[in-house]
């Protein structure tokens, strides 16, 4: 069976270890997507807050249902802290029919105005990667 990650074909079990697949959550290929996912994590969950208030495993969940797979589900909780810090986002307890007393986070108006210029930042920064990676270098029709 053969399944791509990040434009990888992994033609066996050991190469979808490899390349960071469900084949044991380690190797290179889960170390290197981890360290770009922590470059980004913070933005992640700024958006997922700015759709509706969650709560820490709740976004863990949604993080993980958009493909996006964290090392430890506890490498939130500091950022979390960080944005809470920042006044990015504020939090709050909520009760639950199902549980223990959740601590919720919404985002507060400085927290959309900075997740507007973090979208605007990676939009700018996936198109460049983008490019070096399909080997454009930008400089083709400008006559040098």
């Amino acid at each position: 069976m053969l399944t791509k990650y990040y434009g990888y074909v992994a033609k066996t079990e050991t190469d979808t270890k490899q390349l960071g697949g469900n084949g044991g959550g380690s190797g290179p290929g889960m170390e290197h997507r981890s360290q770009l996912l922590k470059g980004v994590l913070d933005m992640c969950l700024l958006a997922l807050i700015a759709e509706e208030p969650s709560y820490g495993y709740e976004m863990v969940r949604k993080l993980e249902a958009r493909g996006l797979d964290l090392m430890s589900d506890g490498s939130i909780y500091p950022l979390l802290s960080r944005m809470q810090n920042q006044r990015l986002v504020e939090g709050y307890y909520e009760g639950s029919s199902s549980g223990p007393v959740r601590k919720y986070y919404r985002i507060r108006r400085e927290g959309e105005e900075r997740l507007a210029i973090w979208r605007d930042d990676w939009a700018r920064l996936a198109a460049g990667v983008e490019m070096v990676l399909k080997g454009d270098d930008g400089l083709k029709g400008d006559g040098r």
